[in-house]
């Protein structure tokens, strides 16, 4: 009895030992060591770098390209904005490549744009729905908006840039 359970116990160790340290593929992990859905919608996404695993600065987790930071900078093509609101952000996974928005404010998938009144910049984005409470904001967006990156600002959102 001791040693099939000393058995299937070792089984049930070794079992998890595939999955630690790994990232799924169905999206990151939110916190609480569940994980959510791939949020990013197959539209959204961009031909864009994923960060070295080695990357533990601001400036090696952000892949984007001068022109990408350009493109992102540049006033909207439309006039057709629609304000959304404010919302507090914090900043979000670091190693999700682009310029993106996770937040409240949106049902779809929608091109946007983000304001932060702290310094007047203004980027492009990619509007993400999601369910719970705080936006997230890129980090390549948190730069350039000047956002430090450890606090939470409040930003306004528009849909339609």
């Amino acid at each position: 009895m001791q040693k099939t359970f000393g058995i299937l116990g070792l089984c049930g160790v070794l079992a998890g030992c595939g999955v630690l340290g790994t990232v799924p593929e169905a999206g990151p992990a939110n916190g609480d060591g569940q994980t959510r859905p791939q949020s990013r919608p197959e539209a959204l996404q961009t031909e864009t770098r994923r960060p070295p695993t080695s990357a533990r600065t601001a400036e090696a987790f952000d892949t984007t390209t001068a022109e990408e930071r350009a493109a992102a900078a540049a006033p909207a093509a439309t006039v057709a904005e629609q304000a959304l609101g404010s919302t507090i952000v914090s900043l979000g996974n670091p190693a999700q490549p682009g310029f993106w928005l996770e937040t409240p404010l949106v049902t779809a998938a929608a091109k946007g744009r983000v304001v932060y009144p702290g310094t007047g910049e203004t980027v492009q984005v990619d509007l993400i729905p999601i369910a719970d409470g705080g936006s997230r904001l890129s980090l390549p967006a948190m730069r350039l908006l000047g956002v430090p990156l450890t606090d939470l600002v409040e930003v306004q959102v528009f849909s339609g840039g």
